[in-house]
């Protein structure tokens, strides 16, 4: 069919949440000028292959914004270009996904991309009940600022990490004195500010740091065989956040209120785990990896595991998560099983989130959650770091503290007794 160029649709489009499907009723205009004929393909009858368009995603925001300029809209809904008189219309059906879905994904994608961190921390560490604090940390809210030249980087970036060191301390401090060096210093990161490019070379030089960590403690002399040590590590690089870990430490993100784990614990208990444990020629026993550990991924107890290069049922190898932070994201904490062992996950959002709008301090946050822990009768050392993403406007109002309500005590006379005795019995 040939038509002119200054034919237009005129569209009255219907959106009805509760339907799948979209009425559109196409009005055909043809212009009283006719210079140029340009082809149109008709859309077929809903009975033959139909005209299916997923409008699901946005192709181009910029795109559909440069068409819109070009039309003159109405309050009713029709579109006009020119001066153009009515022929002919057609009817066909559109299939389209959730108007509201489709909405929702672009709003969550403008607002994650304008979204930046507005990172400060707090952290609090306790021996607990037991005789010696195998427990390490590291907190920098500042890398850019603590790594100099190695790690320059024009978006907010920070990094964390707590080691569970069992069988003395010796492997926890050890990583801690080395983790710079192993996790960024001899890291070949990309020159490039292509962000996808460097949170991937990132993510891999993390895995190798575990697996470098794991085999300098076999080669330490001054860490023992049977010493070693857990670890999680959390770097926030803008508005991206990477959690690499090893063992039952836990990362959990605060979203909206709602705990969001980012790391898995590697515990017997854990089914995966369990069975990976078993096919390379271990056992569980009473929930301990071998009879002696429990956990399945640790760095150094190297009398529990096979020369380098044999696989075996004890790991260093990290798991890594990665999330895109949006201003829904509060806060993250970071803490050693000592707090988990007692506490859920969103037990301890919920805790800090309180902490947070009495008296924004992450500090005192990260002591009420060890406090709150040794009242729960955790028979562990404890570590946890609390870490807050929100920008300044999305920071809440501090919550004043409910007063108390004070009673005062009195006395009645006997005669006053006797009266409201009499009241009453109904007299």
């Amino acid at each position: 069919m040939m038509v002119s160029q200054n034919m237009v649709a005129e569209a009255e489009v219907i959106c009805q949440p509760s339907l799948p499907m979209l009425d559109v009723k196409y009005h055909l205009c043809v212009a009283t000028t006719q210079e140029h004929n340009l082809p149109i393909d008709m859309a077929p009858s809903p009975s033959s292959s139909g005209i299916s368009a997923d409008i699901s995603r946005f192709e181009s925001v910029a795109e559909s914004t440069e068409v819109l300029k070009n039309w003159d809209v109405d309050m009713s809904g029709s579109f006009a270009l020119g001066e153009a008189k009515e022929v002919d219309y057609e009817h066909t059906m559109i299939q389209v996904g959730n108007c509201s879905d489709t909405i929702k994904d672009v709003i969550i994608e403008s607002t994650a991309a304008k979204f930046v961190p507005n990172i400060r921390s707090g952290s609090y560490a306790d021996i607990g009940p037991r005789i010696s604090m195998d427990d390490e940390h590291i907190q920098i809210d500042d890398l850019s600022a603590h790594m100099g030249s190695f790690f320059g980087c024009p978006m907010p970036s920070a990094f964390y990490a707590v080691f569970d060191g069992h069988g003395g301390p010796d492997a926890a401090a050890y990583i801690k004195r080395n983790a710079m060096r192993l996790f960024f210093e001899e890291a070949d990161l990309p020159h490039t500010s292509d962000i996808d490019a460097i949170l991937k070379e990132l993510e891999n030089s993390h895995r190798k740091a575990f697996l470098l960590a794991d085999l300098a403690l076999a080669d330490e002399c001054s860490v023992s065989s049977s010493c070693g040590t857990t670890a999680l590590t959390a770097l926030i690089l803008g508005r991206h956040l990477l959690v690499a870990n090893a063992g039952d430490c836990r990362a959990v993100l605060c979203r909206k209120g709602t705990a969001v784990e980012m790391s898995q614990d590697h515990r017997p208990s854990y089914l995966p785990e369990r069975r990976r444990v078993e096919e390379l020629g271990g056992y569980i026993d009473d929930g301990y990896l071998n009879g002696y550990l429990s956990v399945t991924r640790a760095l150094g107890d190297w009398d529990l595991k096979f020369p380098p290069g044999s696989a075996s049922p004890l790991i260093a190898e990290p798991d890594v998560q990665q999330a895109l932070l949006t201003e829904d994201d509060e806060f993250l904490i970071i803490g050693c099983d000592g707090i988990w062992d007692v506490m859920s996950s969103q037990y301890a959002v919920s805790l800090v989130r309180r902490g947070l709008r009495r008296h924004d301090d992450p500090q005192q946050c990260a002591r009420e959650l060890v406090m709150e822990a040794l009242r729960l009768n955790s028979s562990d050392n404890l570590t946890v770091i609390v870490i807050c993403l929100s920008s300044p406007t999305r920071d809440r109002p501090v919550e004043s503290c409910p007063q108390q309500r004070r009673w005062r005590s009195f006395s009645l006379s006997e005669e006053a007794r006797q009266r409201l005795k009499s009241l009453l019995e109904g007299n």
